[in-house]
């Protein structure tokens, strides 16, 4: 009997919602093969997002997070990642920031060892910020990008003193709207994971490869191995349409989530032919934490200032990512410093500058192979600690063998208090943000620190926290003697309820008044979101998924 061959499929057209001179980067040729990741991929992605919703209502109806039964065999077996490229076997200090023109080339020639060009956390996705960034990205790969602005000239430096590129995508969680697919309808927005990185693939892979750069890239916000194991077989397609060997594209993935902590192996293990690293994304990790054990009154934090590296839920999380990582030949990378220059304040400056030391000085003693910083002042600072405690290359011969972590340590409360300037801290800081996210800028100095969609993320699910289990003590609030639960008070006696977030938020805008704020015509706008969001019975996934709405 002869074989029933089943018809190919058409690929579906992709139809760009918004036409504004973006045919440069998807003419024909490109909006086919971004259609066809589409149709290939894009019913994956959804099933596994809806998994993380049934996951998620575990966690909500009382479960926690532990390591998986089924994986197992996989954590105790003996098995190693493919080698690392000679290009990111030393990744002593990275730079991470938009990729705007201007901040492309001043991080390739910053000095750093590599750059991460992010289209996610520190990136508005504006349609005109994520085709510029495109676009700046493939003129840099070319070398020929240039920016002219404030009288000055910017232009690349030679490629042998150029930082390394890595590009982020957006995560699984993110559609980019004005990039649909036809079928007969308004179209299904198509995955902006799979949009920023297939875009970009497709105009630089073979330019990369050629040079033996890569192409490389960080990969966000995954939950589990089943989404890494995705992102393995959607850039094992894009090697085969592109005529790349298999495993020519390299990932660094961000465990920057709760569920990711407990997978780190398998996660290595579902992209060991392409994987360099696992880097922790520890402010988007306090916003996972947060948000995973939304329902589980006994996991309130403490204010933002005091949620650091050595509390231990995120020592025993940093130890272990570094024990997986070198146990499998994989780089372990520290996170971020996002202090810039205090021009004005000479011993400000200084004690800025040495928490950063402090901070570094703590990762690279772990055994942490590289770590991040967010302005070019500090890669001097971040290389001569690196430079001092890790001659070699990297710190894969510090097994950590006396680590041991378990899910209790990684869901270890925290201790702490919150303050009034803690509290206050938290509404601007998300307010201002969002404001400037909204007018199209996603990387944002505010009181000395770059931030970005992190830094907003854990400051509104903090407040939502205090005010919605706002019977729930921390720190040096004591229990009832009835073994009632007494209200959760600032440090100062002032319970924390609506009220209090009510006279903060009225507040906000003469204190915003005085201020330079980026994006200041929609603070309004800002205050009434996060009023919202916070009041709202569920907190919300991602603050960037109704504010997207509002691009």
């Amino acid at each position: 009997m002869s074989a029933v061959l089943k018809p190919i499929a058409p690929v579906p057209a992709l139809r760009l919602a918004v036409a504004d001179g973006a045919a440069d980067l998807l003419d024909a040729p490109a909006r086919e093969f971004l259609a066809g990741l589409h149709q290939r991929f894009d019913a994956r992605r959804l099933a596994l997002l809806a998994e993380r919703r049934r996951r998620q209502a575990a966690f909500d109806a009382g479960a926690l997070p532990d390591f998986r039964a089924d994986t197992r065999h996989l954590r105790e077996a003996d098995w190693r990642v493919a080698p690392i490229p000679a290009a990111l076997e030393d990744r002593r200090v990275e730079i991470t920031g938009p990729v705007d023109p201007k901040m492309v080339i001043n991080a390739l020639n910053s000095g750093a060892t590599c750059y991460m060009a992010d289209f996610e956390d520190s990136t508005s996705p504006t349609w005109e910020n994520v085709t510029a960034g495109q676009r700046a990205l493939r003129e840099a790969v070319a070398g020929t990008l240039t920016f002219e602005g404030g009288g000055k000239r910017y232009a690349l430096r030679p490629e042998s003193e150029r930082a390394v590129l890595i590009v982020r995508p957006r995560g699984w969680h993110l559609d980019e709207k004005h990039a649909r697919i036809e079928d007969g309808g308004d179209g299904a927005r198509m995955s902006a994971a799979l949009f920023d990185l297939g875009l970009f693939a497709w105009h630089n892979a073979a330019a990369l490869a050629a040079k033996d750069r890569g192409p490389y890239a960080y990969l966000p916000k995954l939950q589990s191995m089943e989404e890494a194991a995705l992102w393995d077989d959607v850039l094992a397609h894009i090697e085969g349409e592109l005529g790349l060997p298999r495993g020519q594209i390299k990932v660094t993935v961000l465990i920057e989530t709760l569920p990711a902590a407990f997978e780190m192996d398998e996660i290595l293990h579902a992209l060991r032919t392409r994987i360099a690293g696992l880097n922790c994304g520890r402010w988007d990790y306090i916003f996972s934490y947060i948000k995973t054990l939304r329902a589980h009154r006994d996991r309130v934090l403490p204010e933002r200032g005091q949620v650091t590296m050595t509390q231990p839920f995120l020592k025993a999380y940093s130890e272990l990512l570094i024990q997986t990582c070198h146990r499998r030949g994989a780089h372990a990378m520290g996170g971020m410093a996002a202090q810039i220059p205090i021009g004005n304040d000479e011993e400000a400056n200084e004690r800025a500058l040495a928490r950063v030391r402090a901070d570094k000085l703590r990762e690279v003693t772990a055994g942490h192979d590289g770590t991040w910083v967010a302005h070019p002042a500090l890669i001097p600072l971040a290389r001569e600690v690196f430079d001092q405690r890790m001659p070699t290359r990297h710190q894969q011969h510090l097994g950590r063998e006396e680590v041991v972590v378990t899910a209790a340590d990684l869901l270890a409360p925290s201790l702490g208090t919150i303050t009034r300037i803690g509290f206050e801290n938290n509404v601007e800081v998300c307010v201002r943000y969002l404001a400037a996210w909204l007018d199209g800028n996603g990387c944002v100095p505010i009181h000395w620190l770059m931030e970005d969609a992190a830094t907003a993320e854990i400051a509104r699910a903090q407040l939502w926290q205090w005010l919605h289990h706002a019977d729930q003590p921390i720190g040096r609030v004591p229990a009832a003697a009835d073994g009632a639960r007494c209200p959760l008070h600032l440090d100062d006696g002032t319970v924390i309820d609506e009220a209090l977030f009510d006279r903060v938020l009225l507040g906000l805008p003469s204190r915003l008044a005085a201020q330079p704020v980026v994006g200041a015509a929609r603070i309004p706008e800002a205050i009434a979101m996060l009023e919202a969001l916070t009041r709202r019975d569920t907190l919300e996934e991602f603050l960037t998924l109704p504010a997207y709405e509002r691009l």
